[in-house]
């Protein structure tokens, strides 16, 4: 089969383009369903139409471009929205990679007739809630969202959907259609750059547990209550965490990182010993035992450090998400490809970060592509890739994807 070959002026001027939808200065801010984010869909949606799709934004903001092509397709996309200051790639490079790919399988003679499909995601982000057009475009997605979620500050997800046009209905997808789904995106973390490598091929997307402990221990004066009689919720919080610390590092595998990533202190008044104490601990992985076998360490620590410290320890956990395994088959056209276009400069890899890919690969065989992020700096302003390696994965997409629709249609 010929190798469909991507055009890079076309496809970064695209990506710049896309940028200037909210941006300020060297970053973005094109949150879910602001009017620059609508903007930059509305423009999507016109580059789909030029690209021979037949394009819909769907209910809840999906932008959608299905293939006039007979036999199964392939799903390409990632999303367009950011966080409140975010980076001008995460996501925009899966979605402008997805729809240069469209076109070069469509110019080139050989690959006219494969089937591809592309789409932006709507809120993969969580700005009201997280993989919202993801889940809604796989059945996924709780109704009930659609009523109750808001925003930081309040705002009502059906005001957004309303005041942006949506009906809050998303296309439903066709199991019989596709063959899988297939997601480009900025690596987020350093490991391809500190490796010299151009390409990541994601072996699987952690698992992320969030734990919600909390300390209670007693009130009282900060100047009159002596050292050996305080029940102090705020002192026992820091020797937990730094012994927590200790044991899950004992625990760890090459990829497992965790973090405590909000503390607060009740009353917070210097002059009080802080009567309750609260921390929340998200830990991730890619295997299931890894994750189970961490929360029943942090609780048995908990357990077994209370008496000491004076205090109760409660632990709550939050809604987990799973980890999920990238299809092999898949993998190996990646890695096929890479071979072909950068030689050595590839590697394997776990994703670190969470993406739409998480909801798809529950549904259907999936897999990623990663290029390098500049520093392994994202959800920041300062986020960046070099033009070559956004190129490089790009061509590597265009033909694995190739590969993968001819050979399972």
């Amino acid at each position: 089969m010929a190798v469909p070959t991507i055009k890079p002026e076309r496809f970064l001027a695209d990506l710049q383009t896309l940028r200037q939808f909210g941006g300020q200065g060297h970053g973005v801010v094109r949150q879910s369903f602001s009017e620059a984010d609508m903007a930059s869909r509305r423009w999507l949606q016109t580059r789909m139409d030029e690209a021979g799709l037949t394009s819909k934004i769907d209910g809840v903001g999906n932008v959608i471009g299905y293939a006039r092509k007979p036999g199964r397709a392939l799903l390409m996309g990632s999303h367009t929205d950011t966080q409140p200051e975010g980076g001008w790639l995460d996501g925009a490079y899966g979605v402008i990679a997805a729809l240069e790919v469209a076109r070069a399988l469509d110019e080139c003679p050989e690959t006219r007739h494969l089937a591809l499909d592309i789409a932006s995601w709507a809120d993969e982000e969580h700005t009201y809630h997280g993989f919202l057009g993801s889940q809604g475009f796989l059945g996924l997605l709780d109704q009930s969202v659609l009523s109750t979620a808001t925003r930081n500050d309040g705002h009502p997800l059906s005001r957004a959907l309303a005041d942006a046009g949506l009906n809050g209905q998303p296309d439903h997808y066709d199991p019989s259609r596709y063959i899988g789904y297939l997601e480009a995106h900025i690596e987020q973390g350093p490991r391809l750059e500190l490796a010299g490598n151009q390409v990541g091929i994601v072996t699987g997307i952690v698992g992320c547990r969030t734990l919600d402990i909390t300390f209670c221990g007693e009130a009282n004066h900060a100047g009159s209550t002596p050292m050996d009689r305080r029940r102090d919720a705020g002192k026992a919080l820091f020797r937990f965490a730094n012994q927590m610390d200790t044991v899950l590092a004992s625990m760890a595998a090459e990829f497992t990182v965790w973090t405590i990533g909000r503390v607060q202190f009740y009353p917070g008044s210097a002059s009080v010993i802080p009567g309750k104490a609260f921390m929340r601990l998200q830990y991730r992985d890619t295997s299931r035992d890894l994750l189970e076998l961490m929360e029943t360490a942090v609780r048995d620590l908990a357990a077994q450090m209370a008496a000491e410290l004076g205090v109760e320890i409660r632990v709550q956990r939050q809604p987990e998400t799973e980890p999920v395994l990238m299809n092999e088959v898949m993998q190996e056209a990646l890695a096929k490809a890479a071979e072909q276009h950068v030689g050595p400069r590839w590697m394997k890899l776990p994703s670190a970060a969470l993406h739409d890919a998480n909801m798809f690969g529950q549904v259907m065989p999936s897999a990623m592509l990663f290029v390098p992020s500049i520093g392994g700096i994202s959800h920041n302003f300062a986020e960046d890739t070099q033009p070559e390696d956004l190129v490089a994965g790009c061509q590597v997409l265009a033909t694995a994807a190739a590969r993968i629709i001819a050979t399972q249609q």
